[in-house]
């Protein structure tokens, strides 16, 4: 009997969990459903908030984060249960029970998501000033601009006119002028509530047209109806609006306003459309009263071509032959300031006859914008580096009028040549900005800044761009459909063997064709991202783009990369950044120049073969870094969901171990010998830094972060000191189980030099350590310029001293109170949040480099234990001190009884404190 007992014991132990497993099995179907169901209620009340939402957007409100957040989390859930679903469809008998427990967790969280919807209170605020942005403009040039200027303003002001058409040659200022016009219309706000600004390139689409249209007005609009229901929609939201100006840029083509979805403006809405065109026909069928924009006159040609080639540079010998340059832009003020910015600084007279004929041969016997082409290629072709004409034409690989993100396309030029190898990553992206400026400098780029999010765009004139494409049509070879709404991939006869670079980013492409397997022996570049519908590339594409350098297959539904990609062995960038459904990549291991791998916000579970796969691999590729390294390199083992392209531009030599094992002894993981900065995050196996052995040879580390790894005790042991003298900066945050900063028997001394070097030390949520450090170990320090201690709830001294503590044989200091230390170079102190601080130092302290204080949350503290000069007998404050900040003034003593009537005036006193009032770094 107590056998079986026993038996049927473990037999219940088996079971239970292989009968959840069961039950999860069965049940699998059963649980879609009803995760559907839920799934669909939750949709509908997205739609029915939708609803709400663009009924209470108006001018000058914003959608609550909180309702645009749940909004996404909901888009978000419909992929994941759609990915469910595949698998679902899959079939597989073994992961039916794994997938069961999965659908049940996702039932909750739709549950979940459909309790934090009811948004029973409005939808939106008050939006900031900064909704309403002005728009970068060039300055009106002329008394023939203004007055083109003048009669558009006119015609908007004017009751009887409602839908203005201004047209003129390309390059000759319609879209300078108009972005003058909106720009005022956000200003003056008394005849319209507001204006909205789309640029329409040449290839849009009705669908791509409703969707700017709903975006600038802060409408939603499904993507996935019809354009007839799209427009029935966007025309009953747009009704409701009253009083605004819609200007579309660029338009090439007329199309009836219903068909889009705009509503026809008259006196009852108040509304006006305005419309620029090279084609006076569009403006004409669009029913527009017609204003054509007047090139400039003779003597305002001479003066903006003086303006932009500089007075003082044309000398009297030369202006004869620069009048005639400025003649020959056809008054267009795109192709003058271009031309006379690439003739700026030229002194010899022989150059500039050589312009002049150069110019009058390539613009000879062609039409208007024939010789618009011409004129700015001159411009192209008198670019002193051929690397900068080469950055041109790569800006040309992006969509019409598209913002290029100037980081992103530095990457793009480095990984693909243009710009070379330098001797670390800043230099590089110094090269880079460089080379953009002078673009910028020379007129051929455009620069855009958003001041408020410190981003920086390039953006190319759509007449420069059509050029830069003339000019790959022969050599260089290009083959670009970008963002032209294409859908279907370009056929084999498109893909011609001289082909350099080809770009289809910005499309709907579904598939690759099956059989295509184009001969590009000299392709450098293929960009297919934003793609979001790939979701399948042959095996045979890529088996002839051997010359391949730049793959960008980021924000695409692909879910497997072909086994092809394994022999693009020159690839230096392999750009997989936002494909959430990828789930397989084939091994790397030939890729020996691979700079960047990128496959953040992927669907990938496993680091692809040829990758560091294990902690040995590692270590073999520390030593390799050792003998032939990159100048720099990020390097991150571990988790990491935060994205490193915005540290890009300033990376060094980093290395980051994040939710991972570092090891011990044999074990351990490797540093490279030349790293300077160290991240050590939620890793738990790390007792101190004495204990990482290779960190001995590490004599370039500046930077040192330690967070969230409980298991650290100390940062030195006197069983294994380190040195870390070129040390600058130590952070070390929420680590719960520090206690000291150094651990040893209390005689023995640091060896000479630790720390020597330090700058920056920060202590903040280490909630068991009592002191900082002690007295004896203060002349390591002597460098320190700032110091953070915050949120040490048990923290009592900062600089330790007294019977307790006993003082280094390197100490000429006694154990009394009153004698007196020195940080030389502090400039910063910050104590913060620290309950029972009772003492910064029972000494004094020389600080005369001090520049801020900051004390908060210091209730015990009473004493600031500062020495101040003394002029003529009394105190005076240290000479560099600016500020001191603190919500405890009144309570603190001063060793002179004159200090704190003398430190007054630097006093902010201040009763609350919050963490976004300052900080000391």
């Amino acid at each position: 009997m107590e056998l079986s007992g026993v038996i049927l014991e473990i037999a219940k132990i088996i079971w239970a969990p292989i009968g959840k497993c069961v039950k999860y099995h069965r049940s699998l179907e059963e649980k879609m459903i009803l995760l559907h169901n839920k799934l669909e209620v939750v949709n509908s009340r997205k739609e029915d908030i939708e609803s709400r939402m663009n009924v209470e957007l108006c001018l000058e409100k914003q959608l609550k984060k909180e309702v645009q957040l749940w909004l996404e989390n909901v888009q978000k859930m419909n992929g994941e249960v759609e990915t469910i679903d595949q698998e679902v469809g899959e079939g597989k008998f073994l992961s039916r029970a794994h997938l069961g427990k999965l659908v049940i967790k996702k039932i909750q969280e739709v549950e979940e998501l459909h309790q934090k919807g009811s948004f029973n209170d409005s939808l939106v605020v008050d939006g900031p000033d900064g909704n309403r942005v002005m728009l970068p403009t060039a300055i009106i040039v002329g008394d023939t601009t203004r007055r083109n200027m003048d009669e558009i303003w006119a015609c908007l002001m004017d009751n009887d006119v409602r839908k203005v058409g201004v047209h003129g040659i390309g390059g000759v200022g319609k879209t300078t002028i108009m972005k003058h016009i909106y720009n005022q219309l956000l200003i003056e706000t008394g005849k319209f509530e507001n204006a909205v600004w789309i640029t329409v390139p040449k290839a849009t689409s009705v669908i791509q047209l409703q969707s700017k249209i709903a975006h600038a007005f802060q409408l939603g609009l499904s993507e996935n109806e019809s354009e007839t229901i799209r427009a029935a929609k966007l025309l009953a939201m747009l009704r409701m609006r009253k009083r605004y100006v819609l200007i579309l840029d660029d338009l090439w083509e007329e199309f009836e306003l219903e068909e889009i979805g705009i509503p026809e403006p008259t006196r009852d809405n108040e509304c006006k459309l305005v419309l620029t065109t090279r084609l006076s026909d569009v403006c004409v069928r669009m029913g527009c009263k017609k204003i054509k924009v007047q090139l400039l006159s003779e003597n305002e040609t001479w003066n903006l071509f003086l303006e932009k080639v500089g007075r003082d540079l044309v000398a009297p010998e030369i202006e004869t032959i620069a009048k005639d340059i400025a003649k020959e832009c056809g008054r267009l003020p795109l192709a003058i300031i271009t031309i006379a910015r690439s003739m700026k600084g030229v002194v010899d007279h022989c150059e500039w006859r050589n312009a002049l004929e150069e110019l009058r041969v390539s613009t000879s016997g062609l039409n208007d914008m024939g010789k618009v082409y011409e004129q700015l290629k001159f411009s192209y072709i008198h670019l002193q580096d051929e690397r900068l004409r080469h950055c041109l034409l790569y800006c040309a690989l992006y969509p019409e009028d598209f913002l290029i993100g100037r980081k992103e396309l530095i990457e793009h030029l480095i990984a693909g040549g243009v710009i070379e190898g330098m001797k670390n990553k800043r230099a590089e992206f110094d090269r880079g900005h460089a080379m953009l400026n002078k673009l910028e400098n020379s007129c051929l780029l455009e620069s855009v800044v958003d001041q408020n999010k410190d981003m920086k765009w390039v953006k190319m004139h759509d007449l420069i761009r059509d050029m830069a494409l003339q000019i790959t049509s022969t050599s260089p070879r290009f083959l670009v459909e970008a963002g032209v709404y294409l859908r279907n991939f370009p056929d084999i006869e498109k893909w011609a063997e001289n082909l350099e670079k080809v770009s289809l980013m910005h499309n709907y492409i579904s598939e690759v064709p099956s059989n295509l397997s184009p001969k590009c022996h000299r392709l450098s570049t293929l960009l297919l991202s934003s793609n979001h519908t790939l979701t399948l590339i042959p095996n045979s594409f890529f088996v002839h783009m051997h010359a391949l350098q730049v793959l960008d297959l980021s924000d695409t539904g692909l879910e497997i990369l072909p086994d092809s990609v394994s022999g693009l062995d020159n690839l230096t960038a392999l750009l997989l950044r936002g494909c959430y459904r990828l789930k397989y990549v084939p091994s790397l291991a030939k890729m020996k120049v691979l700079m960047k791998l990128d496959f953040s916000h992927s669907g990938i579970k496993e680091v692809p073969q040829g990758q560091l796969y294990d902690q040995n691999d590692f270590n073999a590729y520390v030593r390799c870094l050792q003998e032939q390294g990159p100048n720099n390199y990020f390097i991150r083992v571990g988790e990491g969901n935060e994205a490193i392209e915005e540290e890009m531009e300033s990376l060094q030599k980093e290395v980051q171990f994040t939710k991972c094992n570092i090891g011990r002894g044999e074990d351990m993981m490797l540093l490279p010998g030349d790293i300077q900065t160290l991240q050590i995050i939620k890793c738990h196996d790390i007792i101190s830094l004495s204990s990482i052995s290779s960190l001995n040879n590490a004599s370039e580390l500046k930077t040192c972060v330690l967070a969230d790894c409980n298991g650290i005790e100390c940062i030195l042991q006197q069983s294994s000191y380190i040195l870390l003298q070129n040390l600058e900066s130590l952070a070390l945050s929420r680590l719960c189980n520090l206690c000291d900063l150094f651990r040893g028997e209390r005689a023995a001394p640091l060896p000479p030099g630790t720390f020597s070097a330090l700058k920056k030390l920060s202590i903040a949520g280490c909630p068991i350590m009592k002191k900082l450090f002690e007295v004896s170990l203060l002349l390591h320090f002597k460098n320190l310029e700032a110091l953070r201690v915050y949120a040490c709830y048990q923290m009592k001294e900062i600089i330790a001293t007294g019977h307790e503590y006993a003082l280094g044989e390197s100490s000429n200091l006694s154990a009394n109170n009153d004698f007196t230390v020195s940080l030389p170079q502090l400039r910063y102190l910050s104590l913060d949040r620290l309950p029972q601080l009772e003492s910064i130092y029972r000494g004094t302290m020389v600080c005369y480099s001090l520049e801020v204080i900051q004390v908060f949350g210091c209730p015990k503290l009473k004493r600031i234990p500062l020495s101040l000069p003394h002029i003529v007998g009394q105190p005076s404050p240290p000479p560099k001190l600016q500020r001191i900040s603190t919500n405890i003034w009144e309570a603190l003593e001063w060793d002179h009884p004159n200090a704190k009537s003398v430190l007054q005036p630097l006093v902010q006193s201040v009763l609350t404190w919050s963490n976004n009032h300052g900080t000391v770094w």
